[in-house]
């Protein structure tokens, strides 16, 4: 039994619960027209403050991209190193990536150093922000 709890217990932090993703057309709406577009060498991301006491991530894959195919495994690999990675972002945060064509090449590493380092920056500008208050 013991065991059977351990794996469900290490199992639950693989998962990227609904409370950390963006879910709702008018959550992205606002992003979109009121956060920060920022370009990275194979994303765009924009980000917003939110106020909430937890961030939530959205992924934008245009068809153009690739069929369905890729277009899920695009998702995947961004949803997993964002999910690796949520820690350094901190709460208050609501983030939409879209791929370009470049990151279909792109290594998993890369992606998720490219990740890793946008979260630390958003995190510094909430602190930054909160200084100046």
């Amino acid at each position: 039994m013991a065991r059977q709890g351990a794996s469900e217990d290490s199992q639950s932090r693989l998962f990227f619960p609904k409370q950390v993703r963006l879910l709702r057309r008018v959550d992205y709406r606002r992003v979109y027209s009121k956060g920060r577009r920022r370009s990275l060498d194979f994303l765009l991301t924009f980000s917003l403050a939110n106020g909430m006491p937890f961030s939530r991530i959205g992924l934008t894959v245009p068809r153009s991209l690739g069929k369905a195919v890729e277009r899920n495994f695009l998702k995947r690999r961004l949803r997993e190193a964002s999910r690796r990675h949520l820690q350094e972002l901190g709460p208050g945060w609501d983030i939409v990536f879209n791929p370009r064509q470049a990151a279909k090449s792109v290594s998993f590493a890369r992606l998720e150093a490219t990740v890793e380092s946008f979260f630390l920056a958003c995190a510094r500008t909430a602190k930054a922000d909160t200084r100046d208050l």
